[in-house]
């Protein structure tokens, strides 16, 4: 061989040397495993429907999509409203209870949405506690009064923002804490007062914060399932559930699915290009402590109002609802299968925390090791499945186990005269698959946070006593990141404890979890029975939130501890 084709080709070696090593492949194929779902929906476009779409464009997929559109605008606007509102009066304003606050705006955080569904029904519905009161103390009859119903598309609106607004709340506020004093006190110097400072000023400044956490909202209100099939709202998510189980339409089911992700993904291209080419950086690392307003009189009784209601709608009356109707009657089924019902859910949500958070310890690292073009695509891809509904995850996943299944049973029928049944689709396995590809970016956002935090040298230090990659990893980093690796597995934990519409569309026969068992007994007008696991599922939601809320507190460098006898109760 000529000396110059092999110089070349060494060249070329050590190229792909350095782009496609061990970790870097590892992080692709992660990539591709998570993204598989994602991939099947789309491949489906294209595919024939033998005229099922005529049929949906003539009767339900307008309704689909305005009720879709009607949700999106209304929750979006509503949580960025309370939010951001309230998060500048907890950061920035001093009245009663504000340090209860900081953390009690968050609990809604803990309550899923057809949780709260399923408890305002009870309540308000014309056999409910509120309607028969008011008809036992006025002497109306059923004709007598009107009484809006919580079942409609308006009241799914009002319960779905309630319950999301802490994700714009937990940003905006985070935002608010790292502003710049220099910025706040020039907008003074220009004659701003307090309100013209927050929206001139401050809201400019956490623009980035409070558009992602509006961008998670929109998210979650197109993966809704719950709450609006109990409400009898028609949303592309109940669509696809109804033509995959109801009409038996794979391929509608798929492409329904597909004009959701599209949906999403314009959501996501259109956050990106709002932001334009700005850029929000801190100039200096020298931080003072923020400027407090003090409210006192009628200003401190709204602040106070504008937070309670949103805790009180969102957190309180049903966890109080939910409390009344499970010590009243409660799930019949409390001491035998209940058990089941709850170890069902622990152990799912204990695997999928545990994968996920393997994973993007994976992800994370190989990034860190080999920060390059490859490798930065393969995470985003990876990490993309938040943004993705439960129903499209479900049905991507399901179309190719599903398949796999028929040609396992194809070729042991063939060859061994048996049939295998469901290997993989009727298994627990593409359920845990379906949450670690729904939250892995939960984990991943955490772990890479808390990687990023330590210092280059320490690798090289490891490194030069002998320790390879992967013992860096374990005996270095894993020790440093214990705190928010344990973190990210509560997250994702919570997360799958909640999580619906995947789980309904996935889960094994006569396997049911605290979540579905919720639903199924909601859905058949047994809300005092649903209450049980309704509230199990809330309980285990409120310790990460109230740790969450801590760690925000202190995410300011240079504030200062505050005492008890500061703090306003």
């Amino acid at each position: 061989m000529p000396r110059s084709a092999s110089t070349w080709l060494t060249s070329v070696h050590r190229r792909l040397s350095s782009r496609f090593n061990t970790w870097t492949v590892l992080t692709v194929g992660v990539a591709l495993i998570v993204a598989l779902p994602v991939l099947v929906v789309l491949a489906h476009i294209v595919m024939p429907t033998q005229g099922i779409w005529q049929h949906l464009a003539s009767t339900v997929l307008g309704r689909y999509l305005t009720n879709t559109l009607f949700l999106v605008i209304t929750v979006g606007l509503g949580t960025a409203a309370i939010g951001t509102g309230t998060a500048w009066l907890v950061a920035m304003c001093r009245f009663p209870g504000h340090r209860i606050f900081e953390w009690a705006l968050l609990l809604p955080l803990a309550v899923p949405t057809y949780v709260i569904a399923y408890a305002y029904t009870d309540f308000l519905q014309y056999a409910g506690p509120l309607q028969t009161w008011l008809r036992e103390l006025f002497g109306w009859g059923q004709e007598d009064y009107y009484f809006p119903s919580i079942r409609s598309l308006g009241g799914a609106a009002i319960l779905i923002t309630m319950v999301l607004y802490p994700y714009v709340y937990l940003l905006a506020r985070a935002a608010f804490l790292e502003q710049s004093v220099c910025v706040l006190d020039v907008g003074r110097t220009l004659g701003r007062g307090p309100w013209r400072l927050f929206t001139s000023v401050a809201v400019p400044l956490a623009r980035p914060a409070i558009i992602g956490g509006v961008s998670l909202v929109l998210m979650e209100t197109l993966n809704e399932f719950g709450a609006v099939q109990f409400f009898g709202v028609d949303t592309f998510t109940t669509g696809i559930y109804r033509t995959w189980f109801g009409m038996g339409e794979q391929v509608a089911a798929a492409q329904l699915a597909a004009c959701l992700l599209l949906f999403v993904i314009i959501v996501v291209l259109l956050e990106r290009w709002s932001r334009g080419r700005r850029k929000y950086f801190h100039t200096t690392g020298r931080y003072q402590q923020l400027p407090e307003y003090r409210l006192i009189g009628w200003r401190a009784l709204g602040a106070f109002t504008a937070c309670t209601i949103p805790v009180l709608i969102g957190f309180v009356v049903p966890g109080a609802l939910l409390t009344h109707l499970a010590i009243q009657e409660g799930d019949a089924l409390l001491g035998t299968r209940f058990l089941d019902f709850a170890s069902n859910s622990l152990i799912l949500a204990a695997l999928a925390s545990l994968v996920a958070v393997g994973l993007a310890v994976i992800l994370s690292y190989g990034v860190r090791l080999h920060p390059g073009p490859v490798s930065r695509t393969a995470t985003r891809i990876a990490a993309m499945g938040y943004a993705i509904p439960g129903s499209v995850v479900a049905v991507g996943i399901l179309i190719p186990f599903a398949w796999l299944d028929s040609e396992i049973n194809g070729i042991l029928r063939e060859h061994y005269g048996i049939a295998a049944g469901l290997i993989f689709s009727g298994s627990a396995f593409i359920l845990i698959y379906a949450y670690v590809v729904r939250f892995l970016a939960v984990s991943f956002n955490t772990v890479e946070a808390s990687l990023g935090k330590v210092t280059p040298t320490m690798d090289a230090a490891a490194r030069t006593l002998g320790q390879t990659a992967s013992g860096t990893l374990r005996r270095v980093h894993a020790p440093i990141m214990r705190g928010s690796l344990f973190a990210a597995a509560i997250l994702v934990f919570v997360d799958v404890m909640k999580e619906l519409p995947a789980t309904i569309i996935l889960r094994p026969f006569n396997f049911d979890t605290l979540a579905v068992r919720a639903h199924n007994l909601a859905s058949d007008e047994r809300l005092a029975e649903a209450s049980t696991s309704s509230l199990a599922i809330v309980v285990v939601g409120i310790i990460p939130v109230i740790l969450l809320s801590m760690a925000i507190r202190r995410s300011r460098p240079g504030t200062r501890q505050v005492s008890r006898k500061d703090e306003d109760l």
